[in-house]
């Protein structure tokens, strides 16, 4: 491994300070922050997963039920293209 030194914003520091406590709290061990950022590469190289995004998106009830009725009714209208 290659010690080096490199200069980030505060607000990057933060940001990867986060991510390195919540993977500590995951994996119950200590987490560099080089450990930190071979997780977000690796997992940037990986296929999304919808459920991902559970949670990460505020909206209301009403807001909701207008979405889910709205790709419903989008899907409705997709057909497969013929070969």
């Amino acid at each position: 491994m290659v010690n080096k030194a490199i200069k980030i914003s505060e607000e990057n520091y933060q940001w990867l300070l986060s991510i390195a406590t919540e993977l500590q709290r995951r994996y119950k061990k200590p987490v560099s922050f080089d450990e930190a950022l071979l997780v977000l590469r690796n997992k940037k190289m990986e296929k999304g997963n919808i459920l991902d995004l559970a949670g990460r998106w505020k909206m209301s009830d009403k807001e909701a039920e207008k979405f889910v009725k709205d790709v419903k009714k989008g899907w409705k209208k997709w057909k497969i293209p013929s070969v």
